[in-house]
């Protein structure tokens, strides 16, 4: 049993913890520093004294008498009462001459062993820094042990860490509400932007969001917010278009195929009669065929564009073989068609045949009888160019729209397919496909395909080269 995905985190929550761990990061470092730096301030400042203690007694020492004046001092310090300094004195055959009393209970003389320098000592719950000196008078030579009761030192340091500790916990607490705060005022605009786009329907697909007034970080989604939704917006005024005319174009030959049938059956009819009904079944069955071939052939081309097989081939050659194929009908209706120029190909020849023959296909149909058709051929460009009636300049923009037809009598002799499945095939080959046309002149049809060659892949299928459908 699989187990149910982890909810990904909000923005808003990893911009809390992030800046909620930097703040702690950067007050530990703070507040880490400052205690480093009265720590080591008040522990140099103890050992300054202590050495100033050590510096005292071993010049008392020194001095004419000095170890009786000593030892007066130190008597006079009663047992048991809380000194702040301790102080020991040994002469050359290791007794203790003199030392403050209680001394001995607390710190024994094997303690300052290897106290050179200050070194701290725990007693008695109390902590001590201990120091030892030699001293050669002119009597004898002596070691002066000396101890600095730190115990109020150390407990101060303990409670100012405490302090800190307690500053950075309220510290990092009001990271995370300013954090918080920041966060949300910062996303509220997103929220905004998410309430406008939830407003965009099937029916309201021409709001937009609009980049003015928006932060400067979220223009340009913004910007893009818009752009998609032109995009869909055409996409769907298009397809309601676009499924109406399929609607329209099937209904006609269903209707003529449902309308013959029914005549067929109101009376008994002779055998030849039948056979006309069906004869013209087939043709209008064939005409359906011929709408849904070409259909298919589109959604498959919109979906092929890792499939095509570019090779490099002669333009010549293949337009020559076009213009054969529809030379007896051009015969038929008083019409000569002329192939123009050499131009090397790189692209899908299937597709390159499919996409001129509907060119060619489209000027034989429009042009009237005693006119010309000319195939000019460059490299990488072939044109098709007519004598026919022409097209009006505003229907040129939707020539290449599916199932659109300049006759607004919507004739059927077509579909409206034929230059729509030029398009797509030109879009697939990224290339372009552009129409020049003068009402009463004549139509020009140049496509142009990229020139830079491409890796082959596997052959889109398709029918072979024939009449456009």
């Amino acid at each position: 049993m699989s187990s149910k995905p982890a909810e990904p985190r909000s923005i808003a929550s990893q911009l809390v913890l992030l800046f909620t761990l930097a703040g702690a990061f950067l007050l530990s470092c703070g507040l880490g520093a400052l205690y480093w730096i009265v720590v080591r301030h008040a522990f140099e400042e103890d050992n300054e004294v202590l050495a100033d203690k050590v510096a005292a007694v071993r010049a008392d020492l020194s001095a004419p008498g000095g170890i009786n004046v000593v030892t007066e001092e130190l008597k006079s310090v009663r047992a048991g009462e809380r000194a702040a300094y301790w102080v020991r004195i040994i002469d050359s055959t290791k007794r203790v001459t003199a030392e403050t009393p209680g001394m001995t209970a607390l710190l024994p003389t094997a303690v300052f062993a290897d106290a050179k320098t200050p070194k701290d000592f725990h007693s008695s719950g109390r902590l001590f820094s201990l120091i030892t000196s030699e001293e050669q008078t002119a009597t004898d030579r002596f070691t002066v042990q000396v101890a600095q009761d730190r115990t109020a030192d150390d407990s101060f340091m303990k409670q100012f860490a405490m302090l800190l500790a307690a500053v950075l916990a309220l510290a990092v607490a009001a990271s995370a509400i300013i954090a918080w705060s920041v966060t949300k005022r910062g996303l509220r605009p997103l929220k905004e932007m998410t309430r406008a786009l939830k407003r965009v329907g099937p029916q309201q697909l021409h709001e937009r969001v609009a980049a003015v007034g928006w932060p400067r970080e979220l223009q340009p989604l913004a910007v893009a917010f818009d752009d998609m939704l032109a995009r869909l917006e055409d996409s769907f005024v298009r397809l309601s278009q676009f499924s109406a005319d399929i609607a329209h174009e099937l209904r006609t030959p269903v209707g003529n195929i449902r309308g013959e049938a029914e005549v067929a059956l109101t009376r008994s009819r002779s055998a030849e009669e039948y056979r006309e009904v069906i004869e013209s079944t087939i043709a209008e069955c064939q005409h359906l065929g011929q709408i849904v071939d070409n259909l298919l052939f589109l959604a498959r081309t919109e979906a092929a564009e890792g499939y095509l097989q570019r090779i490099s081939f002669n333009g010549r050659a293949v337009v020559e073989k076009i213009a054969a194929f529809f030379e007896p009908i051009a015969e038929e209706q008083n019409l000569t068609i002329r192939c123009e120029g050499e131009g090397t190909f790189m692209a899908d020849e299937m597709l390159f045949s499919r996409a001129v023959t509907n060119l060619v296909e489209n000027a034989v149909h429009y042009t009237p009888a005693g006119g010309s058709i000319v195939i000019s051929i460059g490299d990488s460009t072939v044109s098709v160019k007519d004598t026919g009636c022409g097209i009006a300049p505003e229907h040129l923009p939707r020539v290449f729209d599916r199932l659109y037809r300049v006759d607004p009598s919507r004739s059927s002799e077509g579909v409206g397919l034929g230059l729509a499945l030029v398009k797509s095939i030109m879009d697939l080959h990224g290339g372009t496909a552009q129409i020049e046309s003068e009402p009463g002149h004549g139509t020009t049809v140049t496509l142009s395909f990229p020139s830079p060659p491409v890796t082959d892949a596997p052959r889109l299928g398709s029918q072979p080269a024939s009449r456009a459908r």
